[in-house]
C-alpha cells in the first residue's frame, strides 16, 4: 500500500465543493414556501376577489423575502467555488 499524502489545495477544493453543494440545498426551502404561498394566495383570491390587489401584493412581498434565503445560499456557493478565500489564505502560509 502506497503512503500518499493529500495536498492541502486539493483538500480545500474538495471540501469547498461539498460546502457549495450543501449551500445550494438552501434553495429547496424558498421553492416549497413560494409554491405554498402562491397556492394559498390563489385560494384567498377565489374566496374574496375584491381583495385581489392586497392579497397579490402581500404574497409578492412574502415571496421576495423568502427568496433571499436561496440567493444567500447561491452567493455562498459561488464564493466557495470561484473566489475561495480559503485557498488564498492557505497559499499565503
Amino acid at each position: 500500500m502506497d503512503n500518499q499524502q493529500i495536498d492541502g489545495n486539493a483538500l480545500i477544493l474538495a471540501c469547498s465543493a461539498i460546502g457549495a453543494g450543501l449551500a445550494m440545498i438552501a434553495g429547496i426551502g424558498p421553492g416549497i414556501g413560494q409554491g405554498y404561498a402562491a397556492g394559498k394566495g390563489a385560494e384567498a383570491v377565489g374566496r374574496q376577489p375584491e381583495a385581489q390587489s392586497t392579497i397579490v401584493s402581500t404574497m409578492l412581498l412574502g415571496a421576495a423575502v423568502a427568496e433571499t434565503t436561496g440567493i444567500y445560499g447561491l452567493i455562498v456557493a459561488i464564493i466557495l467555488l470561484f473566489a475561495n478565500p480559503l485557498i488564498t489564505k492557505y497559499q499565503s502560509l
